[in-house]
């Protein structure tokens, strides 16, 4: 506390969790008992298993805060009886000063038990909700390292970040509000009793009215349980269409989709919208109900002593009866608000439950399992199904031998089920029968490092150019999901990560299909040949020429092996596998150099040559493994310090545009406190009036408080409708502001930081600001009137009063400088836990083939740990805050107490006295609860202050530019123009393209390639605008692009990307997402791309679904899907970005013929490594590094030593081998 008052705090300065704290402690204790309960498990028993668990572990802890809890409700329930004692002991005629100093001793006393069993209570409370939320975070985490894919398809990225952001989460809570619940209630009998023993008889009617308002309790508690529970659903639902949007932005840019997206996200958002109004509404009418409850009781009660003569209506026995009714008045605005919580409560358990219990993957050992020493993998009339519930196998009589040290090939076309014989050799298939770091992390992947191994593998995988080429070298940060590398770059890392494993088997999946010729032909013999060549590789794969040398090769088709045997055999043997070879020849008969006569062919190491392959600065045996002065890509989350004085919450109110909500919020809670003030002075003035009757004094006191509860209803509506107003208008202006960033913002900002504000920090907006800023001022103004009434009555009250509030707003600020930054530290401490949640999600496969499970769960638990550590140390500085204010205002109540027994009797009225005393005991609960609600709405407004850090991202250029829209036919020809086009992707990077100047002619064929990382994803990201031209231009048909609006440039533009995306949802909106084109175009369009024989065999057709990130669909089919897309849209200029990098060869052939058939008379700019692919083409753009080095016909560059010869000779020279064999 000291350090944060003099510097704000860093991470660093925050302790760590002592053992029994720490989340792996936690965990271990919750499996253990979870593994028990569950073996004892019965049908019949349907308890929730979570629970159980959770119960069994933390019994004792319950128990020893039971205790301090009890404590202070019996400290809370003897306090009216101290009033009743010193109200008497001030009626008495006889002054016995020693009684009246005892009196005052006992309130002492108790007022110390109350504070400290009270501080306890919620201290100990919450270290125990610490506990049960970090078990539950690794059990999910725990739990999604071994979900089988039925399960994943159960339960999306989005919902499993749920279930650690809120359901985890809510956990921290769930003892505090469990305890709360038993204790008001005990609380409300105790109280009873001692209002029976008091009044007696008198107060048996006073039951009926609090029985109603009990039943009444009931409807309230089922709306609002429906309401949670429906939101919840309607949350999930939106986190799990935002995660999904998040992660596909770059397609979804390219497309001009974010309309349609940004509606689809806010339509679900209506949904959630519409359950937390009902929500929010409901408990405004429960505080009317809250404050009548105690009007209703105490009128009748009154009444009931009058009637029946049980008690005297005199000073003593009213302001006891208003003490007692007060201690009663908290649990019964308790009760519904943990009956609130406790449903939440429930609501998450079943979540957890049903996500715990959810189908998982067979034992990690038992997969691990090798059949014997000379077999690597043996499949012996294998069926396998992704989903257990499905009729129809993936896999069907699947006999698979492999030997050790074997390279084994499985070879056929789109969708045959090659990657997922893969999946089942790994066991992430049901059998039926038979992330983010460096690129040194993701090449080591939890190993040690072992430089020999390393650099062996990096040179293996023909990686060392690209590290030199690094502003980092191998230390150069990897984005999420590796944006910031090329297709190959990710596919080599990947390739260097399995090689430096250093495992008995390999399975490759495609690994060649996004990288140039001499890339592949250098991979698969220095890399597969050469480093794994003692080792078992099963390979997937396209690529035809690679076939020949491997020692046996499986063809599949349909789910089903069609043939096997070693690639003379198969050749022999002829059907499918010679088709894929006759594919092949074709291909590369197009390419032959014999078709051309090029000068010099045995001299191609031209000086154009080294200009696209500049020799290495470094020597052969040199990597870059130390870090340069550069930027790295993903930037650290923006975190304010110091106070913020009043700034976040007047952008609450400008936003949210509530200043005349919250005036009358003021005005409402300012008249309930005046009506209650002159309530309470009623009672105790005209008790001594004479004239005044029983009837009038009831009757007046029912119409005043029966109107305060009224009105304060009104004050609880006004704060929902001020929370409803600003939740639309933050929500509205932050989903704006992220889907007009610009591509950067994406690519430096983790996905989970976005999450964590429209998660965890728009649910503080929805639930919790409102009602904290009420109840600050609510109990503010109620202290002032308090602090009034005792200075009314003993005015030196007023001094103490005044000096202790000096002393608790000292002790406050002291608080609030290292509660701010420990509340601010949590906000970037949350985000990476849910960000490794999402990134492990994605990558499970992965982390489980490499079996490198026990590594990230350990990572994990640092994570945790350190979210943890934040969460205790928020609450335990706040405990020592509010028992510093509960004994500076304690002072106050002692002050007035003191002075009441010591003024001479008969000086003040009983009346006055039973007035001063019932006010001062309910002043300490105010002060705390308003510190308390203070330093609640302090952290909450950090909520505000990290989603409007989005609410201002700088926007990409205008969507649509009114005076600089395109004519409709525009483009008529397709002719685009690069004047001396130069593009950085921040403003001190280096340029990554060199000054470009070429013109691509209207309805001409234009390949561009070039090695990895030379910047063809660049032009492509430039000619959409994902980023703009540092200085240059690009021109289509006259018009500058960068003069129009994003949407009209990118819809008349058309792109099959790199990666293939599909979005969860059916084949028609994954086709179609705007609705614009007839279930006729739509068919034509999938019979064009190869579709139709597979779409048709579905029961649904269009209809049928596409799960998460088009799980269910071959990565082919995917890039099928994706030329679907194009054919509908018939634009003039089509992009190819690797587009047929995932398809075999004579399925490559068929797309290329589709598209010139279509695309006849459109521009047609295609980046591809299969040289074959831009071969045809009416020109070729040869870049390196940033430059253009090439750009001419390929007839006429094949003639020259220039760099296209040797692409294209290398791409000859690797498939000859291949050939010779045909």
């Amino acid at each position: 506390m000291h350090s944060g008052y003099l510097k704000p705090l860093v991470l660093e300065d925050i302790p760590s969790l002592l053992s029994e704290d720490e989340a792996l402690f936690a965990y271990q204790s919750f499996v253990s008992a979870w593994n028990l309960i569950w073996k004892r498990k019965s049908s019949v028993n349907s308890f929730n298993l979570v629970f159980k668990a959770l119960a069994k572990v933390h019994l004792k802890e319950f128990i020893v805060t039971g205790i301090f809890a009890f404590l202070r409700t019996i400290s809370v329930v003897v306090s009216p009886l101290l009033v009743y004692a010193i109200v008497q002991y001030t009626s008495l005629e006889e002054e016995n000063l020693c009684y009246g100093l005892i009196l005052v001793v006992f309130l002492v006393v108790m007022k110390i038990v109350e504070s400290f069993s009270q501080r306890h209570w919620f201290f100990n409370a919450r270290r125990s909700g610490m506990r049960m939320r970090s078990a539950l975070m690794v059990a999910v985490y725990k739990k999604l390292l071994k979900l089988s894919s039925l399960g994943r398809k159960r339960h999306s990225t989005g919902e499993i970040v749920n279930y650690i952001a809120v359901d985890a989460y809510r956990m921290g809570e769930f003892p505090f509000w469990f305890h709360s619940t038993w204790t008001c209630a005990l609380q409300l009998f105790l109280s009873a009793g001692v209002l029976f023993g008091v009044v007696g008889l008198g107060a048996l009617p006073g039951l009926v009215p609090f029985f109603i308002c009990g039943i009444l309790n009931i409807p309230f508690a089922k709306a609002l349980q429906n309401s949670q529970s429906q939101f919840m659903i309607a949350q999930d639902e939106r986190l799990r269409s935002t995660s999904e949007v998040l992660n596909n932005m770059k397609v979804i840019k390219l497309h001009s989709w974010e309309k349609k997206f940004k509606n689809y996200i806010e339509s679900l958002r209506d949904i959630e919208f519409k359950w937390l109004s009902k929500s929010q509404i409901v408990k405004s009418y429960g505080t009317g109900l809250y404050w009548m409850s105690p009007t209703l009781v105490s009128s009748i009660v009154f009444l009931g002593c009058a009637v029946t003569k049980s008690a005297p209506l005199n000073p003593t026995t009213i302001f006891t009866v208003l003490a007692t009714l007060r201690s009663m008045s908290e649990p019964l605005t308790m009760i519904p608000q943990a009956l609130s919580m406790l449903i939440q409560v429930k609501v998450s358990f079943d979540r957890l439950e049903t996500f715990l219990l959810d189908d998982e993957l067979a034992d990690e050992t038992a997969r691990s399992q090798s059949p014997s020493a000379s077999i690597s993998v043996k499949i012996i009339s294998g069926d396998f199904c992704w989903s257990k519930d499905k009729d129809t196998p993936t896999l069907r009589a699947i006999d698979l031998e492999v030997s050790k040290g074997q390279k084994f090939a499985v070879c056929g076309p789109v969708g045959a089920g090659k990657s997922s014989v893969l999946f089942a050799i790994l066991g992430e298939i049901h059998k039926i029968s038979g992330h983010g770091g460096t690129v040194r992390d993701n090449v080591l992947y939890g190993n040690p490092m072992d430089n020999t191994r390393y650099e062996m593998a990096i040179k293996a995988c023909a990686l060392d150019k690209d590290i030199d080429s690094f502003s980092h070298g191998d230390l150069t940060e990897i984005g999420q999901r590796g944006i910031n590398m090329s297709g190959g770059q990710k596919q080599r890392i990947q390739l260097a990560r399995a090689v430096y494993n250093d495992a008995d088997i390999y399975l490759l999946d495609d690994p060649f299909s996004a990288v140039d010729a001499e890339t592949a032909a250098l991979l698969f013999n220095n890399c597969i040949m050469g480093a794994l060549e003692k080792k078992t590789v099963i390979l997937v794969t396209h690529q035809v020429e690679f076939l020949a040398v491997v020692d046996k090769i499986l063809v599949m088709e349909g789910g089903k092996v069609t043939q096997s045997g070693s690639y003379k055999d198969l050749l022999s043997a002829g059907t499918a596998f010679e088709q894929l070879v006759n594919a092949h020849r074709n291909s590369m008969r197009v390419v032959d150099p014999s078709n051309f006569e090029p000068k010099e062919m045995d001299t191609v190491q031209s000086n154009e040559t080294n200009k696209l392959y500049p020799p290495k600065s470094n020597s052969e045996g040199e990597i870059s493994l130390k870090g340069t002065i550069g930027f790295q890509l993903t930037e650290a989350e923006e975190k304010e310090t110091g106070g913020f004085g009043w700034k976040p919450f007047f952008d609450y109110l400008i936003v949210s545009k509530g200043l005349l909500l919250l005036s009358l919020c003021m005005l409402t809670q300012s008249a309930f406190i005046a009506l209650q003030v002159a309530s309470t002075y009623w009672l105790a003035l005209a008790n001594q009036v004479p004239h005044i009757s029983v009837g009038s004094l009831i009757g007046v006191y029912t119409g005043i408080s029966a109107l305060s509860a009224l009105i304060v209803s009104l004050r609880s509506y006004f704060a929902a409708l001020l929370g409803l107003k600003a939740s639309k208008a933050f929500f509205s202006l932050f989903t704006n502001s992220v889907f007009r960033a610009p591509m950067l913002f994406f690519d430096s900002t983790p996905v989970g930081r976005i999450l964590t504000r429209a998660s965890s920090d728009l649910c503080v907006l929805d639930f919790d600001i409102p009602f904290s800023i009420v109840f600050v001022l609510a109990t503010f103004i109620e202290m002032l009137s308090t602090i009034g009434i005792m200075a009314s009555v003993t005015w030196p009250v007023l001094i103490v009063s005044i000096l202790a509030m000096l002393a608790v707003s000292h002790v406050q600020g002291y608080y609030l400088a290292s509660a701010r930054e420990l509340i601010r530290i949590n906000g970037t401490t949350k985000a990476p836990v849910v960000n490794y949640v999402a990134e492990t999600s994605l990558g499970v496969a992965t982390i489980r083939a490499f079996s490198m499970m026990s590594s990230f769960f350990h990572n994990y638990i640092k994570l945790i740990d350190s979210d943890a550590s934040l969460f205790f140390h928020s609450n335990a500085a706040m405990e020592w805050l509010l028992i510093r204010v509960e004994a500076l205002q304690n002072l106050t109540l002692f002050t007035a107490s003191f002075l009441l027994i010591l003024l001479p009797h008969g000086t003040i009225s009983p009346g006055l006295v039973g007035l001063s005393l019932s006010s001062a005991l309910t002043l300490t609960d105010d002060q705390v609860f308003f510190t308390r609600w203070y330093c609640n709405l302090a952290n909450y407004i950090i909520s505000v202050e990290r989603i409007k850090q989005f609410m201002n991202i700088p926007p990409e250029p205008p969507i649509i530019v009114d005076d600089k829209r395109p004519p409709a036919s525009w483009p008529p020809q397709g002719t685009i123009e690069l004047q001396n086009l130069k593009i950085k992707y921040r403003p001190n990077a280096p340029l990554v393209l060199k000054g470009i100047t070429c013109s691509f002619k209207g309805g001409n064929r234009v390949g561009v390639v070039g090695r990895t990382g030379s910047g063809k994803t660049t032009l492509i990201s430039a000619l959409f605008r994902l980023v703009e031209p540092e200085s240059g231009r690009i021109v289509i048909d006259g018009l500058d692009i960068c003069s129009m609006g994003l949407s009209d440039l990118r819809l008349k533009l058309s792109i099959i990307p790199q990666e293939p995306t599909l979005f969860r949802g059916t084949v028609r909106t994954n086709l179609d997402p705007l609705g614009l084109y007839s279930d006729q175009q739509i068919w034509e369009a999938i019979e064009k791309c190869q579709l139709k024989a597979t779409i048709r065999s579905l029961p649904n057709l269009l209809d049928s679904s596409v799960s998460d990130e088009g799980d269910n669909w071959s990565v082919g089919q995917r890039q099928l899907f994706c030329l679907g897309r194009v054919l509908l849209k018939q634009n003039k200029i089509l992009v190819l970005d690797e587009a047929t990098a995932s398809i075999d060869s004579a399925t490559d052939s068929i797309v290329q013929k589709v598209i010139r058939k279509e695309f006849s008379n459109c521009t047609v700019i295609t980046v591809a490594h299969r040289v074959p692919t831009v071969i045809d083409s009416d020109m070729v753009m040869v870049l390196s590094y940033g430059k253009m080095v090439e750009y001419d016909a390929p007839s006429k560059l094949m003639e020259t030593n220039s760099s296209f010869t040797k692409l294209v000779s290398e791409y000859w020279s690797s498939c000859r081998r291949g050939s010779q064999q045909i």
